[in-house]
């Protein structure tokens, strides 16, 4: 049900719109009871509530992982994000708009009324009879407020380590500092980089009755048994430093920290390690390396980085071809070959694929994500050169000459073994190859 226009610009498009009763797509009728139970029957009637119901399951069953709801000038936008990438999917009337939005914000349990400022919540509802969150984004906007939700699926954080992209040399290093006693091991990466899932993925293996875990998170976005997570709620005072400096008392063995937004958390992160915790936690940085400079401009001691930190693991994720359509590429680009590390000797005996497009994954050629990643486990070297405040650079290299493999060359082997397509990983090339100078593009 995907297509691109003239633009290159990719749309959904069906026989019918959402808005018409012709729509092939079914709802449990405990959905909506589910969500609020002040709801009456005459209610559940409304087309608003069809509407809504219609495309939020659709959206489920797409593999979307979020709905936007943006309004226009003169049409209210329906937009899914599939893959990491965003597919319009309805043109909905303008007249539709406050009742959406405020059929929307009754589900999320927020003000109606209140139409100024964001405002943040959560729905629950029964798709296909699978339990769904969905966290909710209202944003004031120009011609009217702009709702995301998220699709939150609780089995998407228990896939397993093994199928998030890990090849075998990085799985079996992950295994293994996960099950330190101590220490701290950073995920980084932009937003939607997939850290929450792998994160999340190290604590359901760790989550044992002889293990206390505690998370400090904002927002938590899947609810664990066994696990105690705490909500950051700066509103009120509860921020991340006052939930760790409590968490500490409470004698963990793991804490996960949701992100080191400042020096007051990383310190304490720090604290934990130092005195016999194992930590998790995230930071927003471009690859592995940039981790400790991060830390060190933060205002960190660099003798405490060097001290503390155990790996530092950068990751992106990367759209899978489809096994149905994907095809042999008989004539790569060889610029964009050569920009993702593959050799003219390579090339030449090399199966290189390409995205084609049918039906099954909405013609696009690519049918779900996974992970590439960039592993750098601390050793001597490169803890001498962070205490020392070496340059990005020498650390990047110590890192190199001690087995980690960067983004690219991890994306390389997907590449050859015809899971992507060069072009996907391209994306994350480009930066490190000009950074490097090796290429000339």
């Amino acid at each position: 049900f995907i297509s691109q226009d003239g633009g290159g610009a990719s749309s959904i498009v069906s026989e019918s719109s959402l808005i018409t009763d012709s729509v092939d797509v079914s709802v449990d009728r405990s959905v909506d009871k589910s969500v609020d139970a002040s709801i009456d029957m005459d209610d559940e009637q409304a087309p608003i509530v069809k509407l809504v119901s219609r495309f939020i399951t659709e959206a489920v069953r797409n593999r979307t992982s979020d709905i936007h709801i943006e309004p226009m000038e003169d049409r209210v936008v329906l937009r899914y994000r599939i893959d990491g990438v965003c597919h319009i999917r309805d043109n909905l009337p303008k007249r539709m708009q406050p009742a959406i939005l405020a059929r929307m914000k009754l589900m999320a349990g927020v003000n109606i009324a209140e139409k100024r400022i964001p405002q943040d919540g959560r729905i629950k509802m029964a798709v296909d009879g699978e339990q769904i969150d969905f966290r909710v984004s209202c944003c004031p906007a120009y011609h009217g407020e702009s709702v995301v939700l998220r699709i939150l699926r609780p089995d998407a954080v228990r896939i397993g380590l093994k199928n998030i992209g890990f090849e075998q040399e990085n799985y079996d290093a992950f295994m293994k500092l996960i099950k330190k006693p101590n220490g701290i091991l950073l995920v980084t990466g932009p937003t939607g980089s997939g850290k929450t899932t792998t994160l999340y993925s190290a604590l359901d293996i760790l989550n044992r009755p002889d293990r206390k875990i505690i998370t400090a998170e904002d927002p938590i976005e899947y609810s664990f048994s066994g696990i105690n997570q705490c909500q950051v709620r700066d509103g009120i005072g509860l921020t991340f430093s006052i939930i760790l400096r409590a968490m500490l008392r409470q004698a963990p063995n793991v804490i996960l920290i949701g992100e080191i937004r400042d020096r007051e958390v990383a310190d304490i992160a720090i604290q934990a390690a130092l005195t016999g915790h194992l930590v998790f936690s995230t930071l927003h940085t471009n690859d592995a390396p940039s981790a400790i400079t991060r830390l060190i401009d933060m205002g960190v001691k660099p003798y405490l980085v060097a001290s503390s930190i155990q790996a530092i693991m950068a990751q992106r994720l990367i759209r899978m071809l489809c096994p149905s359509c994907k095809q042999i590429d008989e004539k790569p680009d060889t610029k964009v070959l050569r920009l993702v590390g593959i050799t003219e000797e390579e090339a030449r005996s090399a199966t290189v694929h390409k995205a084609v497009g049918w039906s099954k994954c909405g013609n696009v050629g690519y049918k779900g994500r996974k992970a590439i990643f960039e592993m750098m486990v601390m050793n001597n070297e490169i803890r001498e050169l962070a205490f020392n405040r070496a340059p990005l650079g020498q650390i990047r290299q110590a890192g190199i000459r001690g087995g980690m493999r960067t983004l690219v060359e991890d994306g390389k082997i997907k590449i050859l073994r015809g899971d992507t397509t060069p072009e996907e990983i391209a994306r994350f090339a480009q930066a490190d190859t000009l950074l490097e100078g090796n290429v000339d593009i």
